[in-house]
């Protein structure tokens, strides 16, 4: 087993409750991990062999691209998006950050982080 990790994917998108949220957007990261037998593509050297991780990438964008009230929503539909196209990817973890989130306090960024694996 191994892994493939995508950190501090930049997205701009129009997610949140406030309408103002979708309308005006906001900037998001995600950072992304899928566990996948990395073994056959160590030893053939064919990208064929393992996860693309720019079909990762262009499923986090596209994803991202699809107004949501909440993180949780897009995670999720990135989530099963991934093990639905990805067969070789056995568990994939998900963070989805709101950078400077508009919530009356001088806070950063907003996170929430989903997992979800293959049922075998």
């Amino acid at each position: 087993m191994g892994k493939i990790i995508l950190k501090k994917i930049k997205v701009y998108a129009y997610h949140g409750c406030l309408i103002e949220e979708g309308q005006i957007g906001s900037d998001y990261q995600v950072d992304l991990s899928v566990e996948a037998n990395l073994k056959p593509s160590a030893k053939s050297d064919n990208l064929y062999d393992t996860v693309d991780y720019v079909h990762l990438n262009n499923i986090v964008k596209e994803e991202m691209a699809i107004r949501a009230k909440l993180l949780e929503t897009v995670a999720l539909r990135i989530l099963n998006r991934i093990l639905s196209e990805l067969k070789m990817v056995t568990l994939v973890t998900i963070q989805v950050s709101k950078i400077n989130p508009p919530i009356g306090g001088d806070v950063e960024m907003v996170s929430i982080e989903m997992s979800k694996s293959r049922v075998m």
